[in-house]
């Protein structure tokens, strides 16, 4: 994957003394990246802001939460962490939104609220990016998952990714081998993988995505005491797309961040093709029963791998830009 990041040329001396050779070294210092509270002098209200938002999003949609955690796989997953995510279809260019490997994505115009209300505050300062980091970073926090601090100084991009979705978001149909693979290329090791998807803790799974599972036959790898209830949900073979049809992903604890998940897959009762393969996987599983037994061990690995992941390839320094709505590029004349 060719790297977004910004180097900077080197600028010749004009003293007499000889210029410093540019070496790789020379680089990696000169080359701006993320740092904590980067804000802190052009809008030093920006994180609390969000934070306050986020809050009462939470308070008057709960499953917005869900959504700002789905954000941040697929946003920084797909070869950079800068919002392309929300970008709408142009003429041009096909949303990543709108594509079947983001089915189920919603509740954009609740970032949409958070943008608006930082704007008010400090107009053309804070990026699309670092909002969508921040608001899964909060949205952790409210459905009880751990705070994770987290870097900032992400800019904006101008184009969708539509085109590289399949090529770095895995399925959840494909080889835990696959998955593991992905997650590899942008540093994330196995146990920070099983952390990652202990996101499946919270939200819901649509029919459409495990009727596969249930019809024409049931799978026989699924616990036999979840599957009435999977078919109770999901009562057509070919469900409608548009429709609310949806099995919870954790009927014990469906909005809570928590270790249960892993409980759940190690009794089969995981939803997904990826959720089985978790839980038996060789290469997995002892991760998987690890996790099951502690919430901290889970925390920490889940933390950790937030953190690889919302620093993925960003682009920072007089890369890309600050755009002024999130769902549009800003028009350069």
């Amino acid at each position: 994957m060719a790297s977004k990041a910004l180097i900077f040329l080197a600028l010749l001396s004009l003293s007499a003394a000889a210029p410093r050779p540019a070496t790789a070294e020379t680089y990696e210092e000169d080359k701006p990246g993320l740092v904590m509270d980067f804000y802190k002098d052009t809008c030093p209200q920006a994180e609390d802001i969000i934070k306050e938002q986020v809050k009462l999003l939470y308070k008057r949609h709960k499953n917005t939460a869900f959504s700002w955690l789905r954000n941040i796989f697929h946003d920084c997953a797909v070869e950079s962490c800068d919002a392309s995510l929300l970008l709408d279809s142009t003429r041009r260019s096909l949303s990543e939104k709108e594509t079947d490997r983001s089915f189920g994505l919603r509740n954009f115009r609740y970032l949409d609220a958070i943008k608006e209300a930082v704007e008010r505050e400090c107009p053309g300062v804070v990026s699309c990016a670092d909002i969508l980091v921040l608001s899964a970073r909060d949205g952790i926090v409210s459905l009880g998952g751990p705070y994770i601090p987290l870097k900032t100084g992400r800019r904006d991009g101008r184009k969708s990714r539509a085109d590289l979705l399949e090529q770095y978001l895995p399925d959840h149909n494909e080889s835990i081998s696959v998955v593991l693979d992905r997650f590899a290329a942008m540093g994330i090791d196995t146990p920070g993988v099983v952390a990652l998807l202990g996101a499946h803790s919270v939200g819901r799974t649509h029919c459409v995505k495990l009727v596969h599972r249930l019809y024409p036959e049931v799978d026989p790898a699924l616990n036999p005491d979840h599957v009435e209830h999977m078919l109770h949900k999901c009562p057509d073979a070919i469900p409608d797309p548009k429709a609310v049809q949806y099995v919870r992903n954790d009927r014990g604890t469906p909005m809570v961040l928590d270790n249960n998940y892993y409980r759940n897959i190690l009794d089969n009762k995981g939803l997904l093709i990826v959720d089985h393969q978790l839980a038996t996987d060789k290469r997995t599983k002892p991760h998987v029963k690890k996790m099951a037994k502690s919430q901290d061990y889970f925390f920490k690995e889940f933390a950790r791998a937030i953190t690889i992941l919302s620093e993925n390839n960003p682009l920072t320094g007089d890369q890309g830009e600050i755009r002024k709505q999130c769902n549009v590029a800003n028009k350069h004349h």
